[in-house]
């Protein structure tokens, strides 16, 4: 028997077919958003939630992927044999149809966001932390945008799965493209042309909305955007359009002001590991700490204790003058997110949003916490950027950036909140040596400013250059804290000497260690 090829060209002009198309396309499409929606609400209390939660949403993923599809169909479609106030809803083949779908490809989505949300790097929610966000905030803003860039490929793919598993739903008599052919090879026994022509239909669906959505995916691709590199004339009429002095302004010290910061008997450990033990520091305004130590002295693990981003064990910390962080208590929500926009933080691994261009990574925190008008903002975020030197770089990506600008874009994105304190985590150990310079530069003119700084560095000459006090750490605890000019001249702990490489004293001895 020949293969009917008119009859098989004449299946493509039947009015049935394509109305089976259309209810194919409303079935996958919102069994597709639904289970996108709902799954990434799965995944997120899988990841984040109570335990007595995570159990139970484990077993309905483990359950819903191990039952067939088909079976699934059958009973939600029989369900009201069992529920019988069910029976108006779930008659319908079309509901019925859509529920098992949903109930299947939530399952199914939740792993695949929670795959997303995991590929998230930590130091994208510490930073959010950092510039004082709130929970909502940091997932809204910063970890849902990339985890669904991550995911979208996946997500794509899925849909594809989707739009060939409505065929399943024929069995419960929904009039959709396979049960359209079912009617028309049981008339005319053609099976082979009808079911070609079945087949010809979902490629048609699967080609068009799985182009549509790589389009979208090609879109969201920020390694695909050009680099926004403004001109010279562009950049300097930008320039001109900026506020005059985008500047800090800092109040000089009076006598009798209590410090900075004050930490009082700090200590961490990190299982049974304690490296932390019992930190005592007090910081004045103005002043200027370099903290330096071989690794694992606990140098990271104090500045992180300061904004919160490690727990304390013991003691206390005091930003001028007032309790902050005390160890056994969690603090108040607003207290700590009034106390974190006084401290800002540059990361060792500069920890920007990826998906954000500079001018979004600086103007994101304070646009959130409304601390001006949205205009407004931007220009302060600009003038940042123009004081860092990367005014004309205001509408690239972090990653169209070599390591040195994306470490003063985190220095201007910590300013953006004009904080009083800044904490430096080694800010040039992840930078080749030729960009450590223009990064130190710009930290030397926070100082030369007179803004509160503490910085975790290895770059001893500069350590020495622009630090009012050098704070030697080991073993977890300051070893010393001393003066640059005591260091210089000998009038300190012979230990640092040999960590900063000193040999010998350099001049008569004028100047006394400072005492812890």
């Amino acid at each position: 028997m020949q293969f009917d090829w008119p009859y098989f060209f004449s299946l493509f002009s039947l009015p049935a077919f394509w109305k089976a198309c259309v209810t194919v396309v409303q079935l996958s499409g919102l069994a597709w958003l639904i289970g996108l929606a709902l799954g990434f609400l799965v995944a997120s209390a899988r990841l984040h939630g109570p335990a007595w939660l995570r159990w139970p949403l484990g077993g309905y993923i483990w359950f819903f992927r191990s039952v067939p599809l088909l079976v699934l169909v059958v009973f939600v479609y029989n369900l009201p044999q069992l529920l019988p106030l069910s029976g108006p809803l779930l008659s319908n083949p079309f509901v019925s149809g859509l529920l098992a779908l949903v109930l299947t490809e939530t399952a199914y989505m939740a792993e695949i966001h929670r795959g997303g949300l995991l590929a998230v790097a930590k130091g994208q929610r510490e930073a959010g932390r950092a510039l004082a966000l709130g929970t909502l905030g940091i997932q809204r803003l910063i970890v849902i945008p990339q985890a669904l860039r991550i995911a979208l490929p996946t997500l794509i793919n899925e849909y594809i799965t989707v739009v060939k598993l409505t065929s399943l739903v024929s069995v419960i008599s929904l009039t959709e493209i396979l049960k359209v052919g079912q009617q028309l090879y049981a008339a005319n026994f053609l099976v082979l042309e009808t079911l070609a022509a079945v087949a010809v239909y979902y490629v048609l669906i699967v080609t068009l909305f799985g182009w549509l959505l790589q389009a979208l995916e090609r879109h969201l691709d920020l390694g695909r955007r050009r680099p926004g590199t403004l001109d010279g004339p562009a950049e300097v009429a930008l320039r001109d359009s900026l506020p005059p002095d985008a500047g800090p302004r800092f109040p000089t010290p009076r006598p009798g002001d209590p410090p900075a910061l004050e930490l009082r008997g700090v200590r961490k450990r990190y299982g049974a590991q304690e490296v932390l033990k019992g930190i005592d520091l007090k910081v004045g305004r103005g002043e200027v700490l370099a903290l330096i130590g071989p690794s694992g002295s606990g140098k990271t693990s104090l500045i992180r204790t300061l904004n919160g981003l490690e727990s304390l064990d013991a003691g206390e910390i005091l930003l001028f003058g007032e309790s902050f962080i005390r160890a056994g208590e969690r603090p108040p929500r607003q207290r700590l997110r009034q106390g974190l926009q006084h401290l800002g933080m540059v990361f060792q691994g500069f920890n920007l949003f990826p998906h954000l261009t500079l001018l979004g990574n600086v103007s994101l925190a304070p646009r959130q916490l409304r601390k001006a008008s949205g205009d407004e903002l931007r220009l302060r975020a600009l003038a940042l950027l123009d004081k860092v030197g990367l005014l004309a770089h205001a509408h690239k990506y972090p990653h169209q950036l070599s390591g040195g600008q994306q470490q003063r874009v985190a220095i201007a994105r910590a300013l953006a909140m004009a904080p009083d304190i800044m904490l430096f985590d080694e800010p040039t150990s992840a930078l080749d040596p030729e960009l450590v310079g223009e990064v130190l530069k710009v930290i030397r003119t926070l100082a030369d400013e007179g803004m509160t700084l503490l910085i975790v560095t290895h770059e001893m000459d500069f350590a020495l250059s622009i630090a009012d006090r050098v704070i030697f750490m080991e073993n977890g605890v300051i070893h010393t804290d001393a003066t640059p000019q005591a260091i210089h001249q000998g009038h300190c702990d012979p230990r640092i000497r040999q960590f900063m490489g000193l040999t010998s004293p350099t001049t008569a001895p004028v100047a006394e260690e400072v005492a812890p």
